[in-house]
């Protein structure tokens, strides 16, 4: 038999003051400081929103994370907070007992309300005002001097009450409130409401920018001058942007290049750049060249993913100094088979020495491809985690590949393809070889360290949309037939693959009920799925958002 514990003094107490609500609100001037963020939570969940209101305007340190609570948007309980800094600012009284300087609206956990007692020197706003930021001297004293309210902002095609009613409310307190964004993400949002936001919300505050949109590339050369004053920028995450560069199809070609180029110029003014990624981004091989070219500041995370590149673009890539410190590297879905692997090995030899992370997942390397990495590849002494699914490798080659790995002790997470010889005539996995073949793969490693999470996982079944996968035991696709994928040894080009995705679709719908009575495997272009990917970012259309086809996976 479990018996729940008695409640606390301290929960008695507050349970006690929440059903007189006229009583709490009058004590506030008295209760000790321990007792507010108690208080404050439970008030928060039984949604008091007078006592919430009167909270804020005495709170008696200098932060207060509320968005660490509010799991969804909540006009009311917004709207009582800042009531309670409006009473805060314009009631001297009020003022003089608070604290408050920072009202953190972003939802993310916070310590503040984990850590109790001794939280009274604690900065919860860490992040929201840099350095760099103050040292400009010219708005340092003005800052000290306002109420700063953070929060990030996701926007969509329009504004959301909760976003519209901040906006509003910190547009007519102007002399007494910076409203500071830390991250805004931009999805499909008209330029004119960016405008707007941003004229409320200092653009060299923002650390970290999502911009994808399917603006044309005009448009985008309009939001160049705002982009150009992030200059706190940290991570910037670009997708869905794609030029035409073809003259013969696109005649404002040369007034795309020049929207595109003013656009990524201003990257030059991004001195604090970390982390960099492009998601289904496409520019022409001179604009690529000056973006690595605009980088300014070593680079700890590049992201390059479904993205066709060229051979002049890698090269550019390669021989750009800020990406040699880095930390993670991500070509996901970039077809790496018809370019020469010199520049990439180059790549992976100059950043040896800090590089932990690295994705070459769907790059549909070959033997030739991966061996020319391995000297670079061997050397990467920090690696934690590499991922090679969706590469096109022999035994022999996954033999000399798991080799050069033993050394490499810092490794926590390996991702291996299954060999070429798990495959059958027609692209189906021979269950029984794969089921041998890993086993004496994965001993190659144990022969020299323990490895932690090691799998080797065949491409995707195209019934399920799972792989088969061994990591110590085998598991099969959840397909109700036997797991199949058929392979293409040479890669179809673009027009071929959109002509024969087209007739496999149409097939496959007519002859579905003959497949099932035979049970023979199903046909797929072994490269149908990356591919099929890139193609829908050429043609600048969502790849089947929601979809487990469009759904990169690791763990199978």
């Amino acid at each position: 038999m479990s018996f729940e514990a008695p409640p606390t003094l301290l929960e008695l107490s507050m349970k006690s003051l929440l059903r007189n609500e006229a009583l709490a609100i009058s004590v506030l001037q008295q209760l000790p400081s321990e007792f507010f963020p108690s208080l404050f939570k439970e008030a928060f969940k039984s949604r008091h929103m007078k006592i919430l209101t009167a909270m804020v305007a005495v709170w008696p340190f200098a932060c207060l994370p509320v968005g660490a609570m509010m799991k969804v948007p909540d006009r009311m309980i917004l709207q009582a907070v800042l009531d309670g800094v409006d009473i805060m600012l314009t009631d001297k009284a009020h003022f003089r007992r608070s604290k408050l300087r920072v009202l953190d609206l972003r939802n993310t956990h916070n310590v503040f309300w984990d850590v109790w007692p001794g939280i009274h020197g604690l900065d919860c706003s860490k992040g929201t005002l840099s350095k760099k930021q103050t040292g400009n001297g010219h708005f340092r004293y003005a800052v000290r001097r306002l109420l700063k309210v953070v929060t990030d902002f996701d926007l969509r095609l329009n504004l959301d009450e909760q976003q519209a009613y901040l906006l509003q409310w910190a547009q007519q307190r102007k002399g007494a409130v910076r409203l500071c964004c830390m991250k805004m993400s931009i999805c499909v949002t008209p330029l004119g409401i960016i405008m707007m936001v941003l004229k409320t919300f200092q653009p060299d505050y923002i650390e970290e920018l999502e911009l994808s949109t399917n603006w044309s590339l005009v448009t985008l050369s309009h939001f160049a001058t705002c982009f150009g004053q992030m200059r706190n920028l940290r991570r910037l995450h670009l997708a869905r942007i794609y030029t035409n560069t073809d003259k013969a199809v696109n005649t404002s070609a040369n007034i795309e290049e020049k929207c595109a180029a003013r656009f990524i110029s201003q990257i030059a003014k991004l001195n604090c750049l970390q982390h960099l990624s492009m998601d289904g981004v496409y520019f022409s091989s001179e604009r690529m060249k000056q973006l690595f070219r605009c980088i300014k500041s070593p680079l700890k995370t590049l992201s390059v993913s479904l993205c066709r590149i060229s051979q002049s673009d890698l090269k550019h890539l390669s021989q750009c100094r800020r990406l040699f410190h880095l930390k993670h590297l991500n070509l996901f879905g970039v077809a790496l088979f018809n370019l020469c692997p010199t520049h990439l090995f180059f790549l992976l030899k100059n950043v040896g020495d800090t590089l932990q992370s690295l994705e070459l997942e769907h790059c549909r390397m070959g033997d030739s491809h991966l061996s020319a990495l391995l000297p670079a590849l061997s050397q990467c002494l920090q690696l934690t985690r590499v991922n090679l699914y969706d590469n096109d490798l022999s035994t022999s080659l996954l033999k000399e590949l798991l080799q050069s790995m033993t050394h490499l002790s810092k490794l926590t997470e390996e991702f291996y393809p299954a060999p070429l010889e798990c495959y059958g005539e027609s692209g189906h996995v021979i269950v029984d070889k794969f089921a041998k073949l890993c086993p004496d793969l994965l001993d190659i490693l144990r022969s020299k360290r323990q490895p932690k999470k090691v799998s080797f996982g065949t491409e995707f079944c195209p019934q399920c949309f799972q792989r088969c996968v061994y990591d110590q035991k085998t598991k099969l696709c959840q397909a109700p037939l036997s797991p199949s994928i058929t392979r293409s040894l040479a890669p179809p080009t673009f027009p071929e693959l959109t002509q024969r995705a087209k007739l496999r679709t149409s097939a496959a719908a007519g002859s579905g009920s003959a497949q099932r009575k035979s049970r023979s495997p199903v046909s797929f272009p072994r490269a149908f799925r990356p591919v099929s990917l890139l193609g829908a970012v050429a043609e600048n259309r969502d790849p089947c958002p929601g979809t487990l086809l469009c759904s990169p996976s690791s763990s199978g």
